[in-house]
């Protein structure tokens, strides 16, 4: 978004000259903002937007029985009429090429064009999986030059690049956990979690077959370590049933770990191993190493920390960095440098003694267009641009933590310096006002709302990460509009119970579109 326009002009500000509020238009359209029809209501099924040849009776087909009994009430288009109702309807989407995107925990940062570029040339963009590895070289060192990068900025000595997203790489890192137990003649059952660990985290050790029990936060929102510290000294290390601790690194409450040494050595000690979800890697990179404090293994979501697009805008990828421990139970396959230069993919028939891999993640290599973009974004800021984006990123979130807790509350105030993001609650606000009602308001402003209800530690939480690529002039128009919605809220203001406004729709019922969706059209009665 751009700074507030200087001369204090407003989209609802008409000029002095007894204009008046226009009648309603005949299609329900006003201007530029279109109201955009189904497709069924478009379309007809008597119509197509393509010729094709009449099928002749009991002409051959390859379908093998399974032709078509009757017709499926599909409507047809024409291209032109397919286009624009698609596009009008992309205009209704809000992403980070509009507007600042303070999604808490996602790091919604800008995705550079010059990856784009890189990542469509056609060496990268049209190869196939199964192509001759001698065809593809410098793909397969793309990969194996961002895996070295994601070691050092990390500290470990090996990396898994197949993970395709942040909880397949969760995945991958507690399979290699379970595979290390196996080993050594027993798998354990439990896997703790703390209360201000991401959300996959306990799922993905359920999914793993592990049972999960929680672990709290202290008063500060960070792990209380005697509680932790008690749970593994209920047995002795042989004996311990504690496969795992998952920790989030920086929290969920947008704090640093400070124990976390203290925490991974008891772990240790216990015979456990230590999985950091590294989804907030962004507030750290550059700065901390993973490694150095205790760490076994992390995923790394490269859709977050180095750029590229995620949610709507494309595949996630989720690389995994393995301690030295872990690192013989990586998943395959993987690339490999070899002596002359030249890069190999190394799979189940080439591997040694020393690979004791659990499988594999997925067929082939992760996702390649990330692989690229991410690694252009490391190599256009080096070492010292990615350390900078750290910090600033730190300062944004701090910058927005002390703007706003002279009229909102942050639970975590004064426990030192967020991270890169920051944590407020809906304790003060008035009458039945609630975080959803603020969140719906962000909307009539022109925001994406921030992460709301999450984490579960704090009260109508909302969450909010500005990320490094925001400008002062945004932060601050996005400071003086979420201040404004707040002292609403404060004050019962009742009108926001009934926001968005301005959005191409109003607010829905939330609790009937979840449990009953109404997901199949239905013509209108005659």
């Amino acid at each position: 978004m751009n700074a507030p326009n200087k001369s204090g002009w407003k989209p609802e500000m008409q000029p002095d000259d007894g204009m008046q509020e226009g009648p309603a238009t005949t299609t329900g359209n006003r201007a530029l903002m279109l109201e955009e029809p189904l497709l069924f209501e478009i379309g007809h099924e008597e119509t197509t937007g393509i010729d094709l040849s009449a099928i002749e009776e009991g002409a051959p087909t390859r379908l093998g029985g399974l032709e078509r009994a009757e017709a499926i009430g599909l409507v047809g288009l024409t291209e032109p009429e397919t286009v624009r109702h698609y596009t009008r309807l992309s205009r209704q989407n809000y992403g980070i090429d509009l507007g600042f995107f303070p999604l808490g925990s996602c790091t919604m940062k800008h995705n550079p064009r010059l990856n784009e570029k890189l990542a469509r040339l056609p060496g990268f963009a049209d190869i196939h999986p199964l192509a001759p590895q001698n065809s593809v070289q410098g793909a397969l060192e793309v990969i194996h030059q961002l895996g070295d990068w994601l070691c050092k900025l990390t500290g470990m000595p090996a990396v898994a690049m197949s993970p395709k997203a942040g909880a397949h790489g969760e995945l991958c890192g507690i399979l290699a956990i379970r595979a290390a137990h196996e080993a050594r003649g027993r798998a354990r059952e439990v896997v703790l979690v703390p209360e201000s660990a991401h959300g996959t985290n306990p799922a993905t050790a359920a999914f793993a077959g592990y049972r999960v029990e929680d672990i709290p936060a202290n008063s500060e929102g960070r792990v209380d370590t005697a509680k932790l510290k008690e749970r593994l000294a209920q047995t002795s290390p042989e004996d311990c049933d504690v496969a795992a601790v998952m920790i989030t690194n920086p929290n969920t409450c947008g704090l640093f770990e400070r124990d976390f040494r203290e925490i991974a050595d008891a772990v240790h000690e216990a015979g456990g191993y230590v999985y950091c979800d590294g989804a907030n890697f962004n507030a750290i990179v550059g700065r901390v190493r993973p490694g150095d404090l205790g760490v076994d293994a992390m995923h790394i979501n490269l859709h977050k920390t180095f750029s590229t697009p995620h949610g709507g805008g494309g595949p996630g990828s989720g690389p995994v960095v393995l301690s030295e421990s872990l690192a013989p139970f990586a998943p395959l396959p993987f690339v490999e440098r070899q002596q002359d230069g030249t890069y190999r993919i190394v799979e189940e028939e080439h591997r040694d003694a020393e690979h004791q891999s659990f499988g594999r993640m997925t067929a082939f290599h992760g996702q390649m267009g990330m692989f690229t973009r991410a690694l252009a974004y490391m190599l256009s800021h080096g070492a010292d641009g990615l350390k900078q984006v750290a910090e600033d990123a730190v300062l944004n979130a701090n910058y927005i933590l002390r703007s706003m807790e002279d009229v909102l509350y942050a639970p975590f105030a004064e426990s030192g310096p967020c991270m890169h993001e920051v944590l407020f609650g809906d304790r003060d606000f008035g009458g039945d006002l609630s975080t959803l009602d603020l969140a719906k308001g962000l909307i009539d402003e022109g925001y994406h709302p921030m992460t709301v209800y999450f984490p579960l530690v704090v009260h109508g939480a909302m969450l909010v990460e500005p990320t490094e690529t925001e400008s002062k002039a945004t932060i601050d128009q996005f400071i003086t509009a979420f201040r404004s919605l707040v002292e609403r809220a404060v004050a019962g203001d009742e009108r926001l119970k009934q926001a968005p406004y301005y959005a191409p729709r109003r607010r829905l019922d939330e609790t009937a579109a979840a449990r009953k969706p109404r997901l199949a059209w239905q013509p209108p009665l005659a």
